[in-house]
């Protein structure tokens, strides 16, 4: 399975589970990311922190440790 962190810019896929445990889990949930949305992602810094995202008709970065918890296709 490959994550949004794997996931190379200009690519939009679709959120097939979210890792991570407790308020970690619910942050990410909360953001907009959830099972089954379709996430653009738009760039990622050199260094890979952060990645800069397009949810549900907003941006967003999340860091690349959030990134490795949501598995897509």
């Amino acid at each position: 399975m490959q994550t949004l962190k794997e996931t190379q810019p200009g690519v939009t896929v679709r959120v097939s589970k979210i890792g991570g445990q407790g308020p970690v889990k619910r942050r990410i949930m909360e953001m907009g990311i959830t099972k089954g949305i379709e996430v653009h992602v738009r760039k990622v810094a050199p260094l890979g922190d952060p990645v800069e995202v397009t949810v549900r008709g907003y941006e967003l970065s999340l860091r690349k440790e959030d990134a490795a918890l949501i598995e897509v296709e």
